[in-house]
């Protein structure tokens, strides 16, 4: 690739416009206002900002039932004091469990990871990540409370044997329930058994990120509730339809390690991602083309796609675009390795066209399979008619397990107001929320690492989840509290073991509950690939409606706190938006041209408009967003969440209509001059070159990237594309004749998706520092995700790039430290004396990767004894004045030494995992032994990709990186090396 047709790579619109606000903060060390002295912090907004990464309530630590419990004075046989120990168990979020191993110390749960039993690596997203955050919260949910007043399960037990008998003569007349989306067997059993018992009662299910539309757009087509299960490794040719494959999607670890393993070009095969949506998402990130389409708009093309296909058509609206007629060859040439698919934003019509080109080009039963979809309200039963019977006075018991309808339901949906029609009502949550506040009952729910349950993968296999420790307070699981309305009185351990002796009857049933235990899941047994019959005749009115003109309003889950039930969560307030670098709020987002048509600037409110709703919140100005399309996160805007969440962002749940629950024509959009601040860390830590294009393209580029034919004709360009001098040292270089610890990071595999960033939060007890000190450059995060546009800003590439301490050999920062706080040790690792560093920065002045940390407050100094077991303790907690940074996970390293020792072996490859590549999904992230020829760190910065960021300075890195590889479509590929995608 020449000069002329290399990409180019900026930030931030900010930094292609070259700014003077950015012009500075490239020149001076720490970003505007951060040398600044701290602010004043009281001790109870401290608190508030911390949340449960600081405070824990005094527990005891065990996971039994409660007949095997012992004190902790005797400990429970083969369990050594002052270790950690691992238990298999489950997450689930949206009615699809995650499975995990959840890390215990002394009985106590401080870190989850993946279940390799399930997903086949240790990965875990972000949210699964901090989940154990939530299981120390002081704000959860503590007692019972009856009409807002202080109560107990006593009392509402006595409630229950009284108005229950008498709902039980009436067959249950009267009796309502609602809740969450689950796929737990045992739920369902619960279920069964309580309709049997109030025959009259009505089930209703309600999710505000519901993946109705898929389940009814196969229904159209196979006459049955079916779940895609998508092989993206086995695919040769991909196509999202505004479908987050990679990100929010319930199958995404899956997906990413599938879609990165057939995007390995040195195994001889590289897959083609085409991507069409409004937004920018981590799947649109990574694609090889991407086509921004309003929502709106994407069903005339894939309606005229699968004419296409089908053979008849081409004559319609997109029948000319480059775009389209590229994408038909490609798949027509690839039948049988293809894969379509569509996201939950789009209509049932979309999802059945989708469903019958994966049928013509022959991917089911090749790359696609369907099984039983288990999760979704049942037929005829929706929210809407539940609304319906209260407003007519029908709901006489509302139980609502979960879930917070009072804050996320449509707008459209007089839910708040015919809530008084009901007579009596309960709700069991984790938390006492915006609708619990609407209750007669409040009932504390478990945390599921308190708790024993059941739950189904998006594969479909059955996962346990089983408690680490008993309940912080006295709360009821979902299956406790519905066997207690019963008056079962089963134990949800009872439960459970009934649930999983039916599921697989004459087996030896103790031997198979341990080893159900200990694997955490019973993988579903796929005898081949589910390929159902087709209904019939094609689905008539398939046709798209009318286009329509003018601004159109995009709601998009969050990929932090999702649909807002995660708005406490400290970590996950604090993690940048994997696209926008935003924390701790939501935003209108638009791209520039729809800015400039509304008047909107970066931080000034907006007026939103749609069907007679309003809402004002803040412009931010991204590029590659769909012209006249606004995008807005749900799950802001919260009133009830706890201290961390209340009051962050906005609710656009309030725009929302049952019509509209994924977009919104009609919108109608004012600027404003009145400033709303935004916290945003794109531009914090600059290490790359600021300003014009012309000016850029002379500096070697910080993220290398090209195609797949220029790597197949020169697989080193990754390091041929840059010149500079030879690079030879001052003095003799230490030579290791022991472990020389490395990393690798493979940039065609890293989405973005910034698990990595959460996991090493969790790992190293990293402190968050809030809104007001974000703005202020002193995030503490030890990994930070740099994401970086190339071609033009109407319709840009992404790609990212994790950055963390590179662990130098001839680290700059060590010469300067005046104490020597930071320096090198025995295996290669730029260690860091705590107790030695006196806080001077000039470590961090030295270091160009800028990857130091300073704590500017002492976040220990009003920490009790029992709060700081939320803490790792094989991790020292830093106080204030010191620099922090990231240490390759050194206690992970030792410890896996010490074991290894004690085992009379030596180390091999893949015993040290440090957190940020163990919950990598991608499998982007490689640790190793640089000194070991055989280890996979090694072959990584062998790889003909591999460059060293900023290697021209010779300060051989540790961490090495891959180049990122696209693989464009030659009949685009011009405006896919000079612009980075086909707009």
């Amino acid at each position: 690739m020449n000069e002329t047709k290399r990409p180019f790579h900026w930030r931030s619109l900010k930094a292609l416009e070259a700014s003077e606000a950015l012009q500075g903060a490239a020149q001076d060390e720490f970003p505007e206002d951060a040398v600044q002295e701290p602010s004043a912090l009281s001790r109870r907004r401290f608190l508030q900002l911390m949340g449960a990464s600081v405070a824990l309530a005094g527990m005891s630590g065990c996971r039994w039932p409660r007949e095997n419990i012992l004190p902790y004075a005797h400990r429970a046989p083969g369990e050594i004091p002052g270790e950690t120990t691992s238990f298999a168990t489950a997450f689930e979020l949206g009615g699809v469990a995650h499975g995990i191993l959840a890390t215990s110390f002394d009985g106590r749960p401080i870190k989850v990871d993946g279940n390799p039993s399930l997903t086949g690596s240790g990965a875990a997203g972000a949210i699964v990540q901090a989940s154990v955050l939530e299981l120390y919260d002081p704000d959860r949910s503590q007692s019972v409370l009856k009409d807002g007043e202080a109560s107990n399960w006593t009392e509402f037990k006595g409630f229950v044997g009284d108005y229950f008998r008498k709902l039980k003569r009436r067959g249950g007349d009267g009796f309502y329930i609602l809740s969450e989306y689950s796929s737990s067997p045992s739920l369902a059993r619960e279920k069964a058994e309580l309709l049997a018992k109030y025959p009259k009662a009505s089930w209703h299910e309600y999710e505000p990120l519901s993946r109705g539309t898929i389940t009814e757009g196969l229904e159209k087509i196979y006459g049955a509730k079916l779940r895609p299960l998508m092989n993206l490794e086995r695919a040769e040719v991909i196509v999202s339809f505004d479908d987050d494959l990679l990100g929010d999607h319930p199958g995404s670890i899956e997906h990413n390690r599938d879609f990165a393993r057939g995007r390995r070009a040195e195994n001889g095969r590289m897959n083609r991602l085409y991507v069409l949506e409004p937004d920018f998402s981590l799947t649109g990130g990574m694609s090889d083309h991407r086509l921004s389409l309003k929502a709106s708009q994407i069903h005339s093309f894939v309606y005229e796609l699968r004419e296409a296909i089908s053979g008849g058509g081409g004559h319609g609206h997109w029948s000319g675009d480059p775009y389209f007629k590229a994408l038909k060859r490609d798949l027509l040439a690839h039948r049988g390795k293809v894969v379509l698919s569509a996201g939950t934003r789009q209509s049932v019509e979309v999802h059945a066209l989708v469903a019958l080109m994966n049928e013509e080009l022959g991917a089911v039963g090749s790359t696609i399979r369907y099984i039983k979809e288990v999760v979704g309200p049942a037929e005829s039963e929706s929210l809407q008619e539940l609304s319906s019977a209260m407003s007519q006075g029908k709901v006489k018991t509302l139980l609502l397990l979960g879930g917070n309808p009072a804050y996320d339901v449509p707008s459209d949906i007089p839910f708040l107001e015919q809530f008084a029609n009901v007579e009596q009502s309960v709700h069991l949550s984790l938390y006492r929320n915006e609708t619990s506040t609407l209750c007669n009952w409040h009932l504390p729910r478990s945390h599921y690492l308190e708790t024993w349950g059941d739950s189904l993968a998006w594969d479909g296999s059955y996962c346990t989840t089983q408690p680490l420790i008993q309940p912080l307070y006295e709360s009821l699981s979902s299956l406790e509290l519905l066997s207690l309305l019963r008056n079962a009185k089963m134990t949800g351990h009872d439960i459970v073991r009934a649930t999983l002796s039916d599921r697989q009857p004459g087996a030896d049933f103790e031997k198979l509950w341990r080893k159900t235990l200990h694997a955490g899941v019973v993988k579903a047994q796929a005898s081949g690939p589910a390929a159902p019959a087709l209904r019939g005749s094609v689905p008539e009115n398939m046709e798209p409606p009318q286009a329509t003109d003018g601004l159109e309003l995009v709601f998009s889950s969050d990929p932090k706190i999702y649909d807002g039930r995660f708005a406490n969560n400290s970590w996950l307030q604090e993690l940048p938006d994997p696209v926008s670098k935003l924390t701790w709020d939501n935003a209108a987002v638009m791209c520039p041209s729809t800015a400039e048509k509304i008047g909107a600037k970066d931080e000034r409110l907006v007026i939103l408009k749609v069907d007679g709703r309003e809402l004002s919140m803040p412009a931010l100005i991204q590029p590659g967003i769909a012209e006249d399309c606004i995008i807005v996160n749900l799950g802001y805007g919260r009133i009830a969440a706890g201290r961390v969440g209340d009051g962050v962002g906005f609710n656009t749940y309030s725009l929302r209509s049952e019509t509209s629950m994924g977009f919104a024509t009609g919108l109608t959009a004012e600027a404003t001059r009145k400033k709303y601040a935004l916290a945003m860390t794109q531009d914090h830590w600059l290490i790359d070159a600021v300003g014009f294009k012309e000016r850029a393209r002379r500096v070697p580029s910080i993220v290398r990237e090209g195609s797949l034919s220029e790597f197949e004709s020169d697989p080193h360009f990754a390091t041929h594309r840059v010149h500079h001098p030879p690079l030879i040292s001052l003095w003799k270089e230490i030579e290791y004749e022991g472990n020389r610890w490395g990393m690798a990071i493979d940039l065609s595999a890293c989405t973005g998706c910034s698990a990595c960033t959460v996991a090493c939060q969790a790992e190293n007890n990293i402190p968050v520092v809030g809104k007001k000190e974000v703005r202020r450059g002193r995030e503490m995060s030890w990994i930070r995700l740099d994401r970086y546009y190339s071609g033009e800003p109407e319709n840009p590439g992404m790609v990212q790039q994790p950055v963390a301490c590179s662990h130098c050999e001839l680290a700059p920062c060590e010469g300067v430290c005046p104490v020597g706080a930071t320096a090198h040790s025995d295996e290669g690792l730029n260690d860091m004396a705590y107790n030695r560093c006196i806080g001077t920065r000039y470590c961090a002045n030295n270091c160009p990767f800028k990857v130091r940390r300073f704590n500017w407050f002492d976040w220990q100094k009003e920490i009790g004894e029992s709060e700081a077991l939320v803490y790792n303790p094989d991790v020292t907690v830093r106080g204030r004045g010191v620099m922090e940074k990231c240490s390759y996970c050194v206690q992970r390293i030792e410890g896996a030494k010490i074991r290894a020792k004690n085992e009379g072996r030596a180390l091999v490859d893949g015993d040290i995992t440090p957190a940020c590549a163990q919950t990598c999904p991608a499998e982007a992230i490689v640790f190793g032994d640089l000194n070991d020829p055989e280890s996979r760190v090694w072959k990584q910065h062998e790889n003909a990709r591999s460059y060293s960021l900023m290697g021209e300075l010779n300060l051989k890195a540790r961490t090495a990186y891959l180049a990122r590889l696209k693989n464009p479509n030659p009949e685009l590929v011009e405006d896919s090396v000079e612009h980075g995608h086909h707009g």
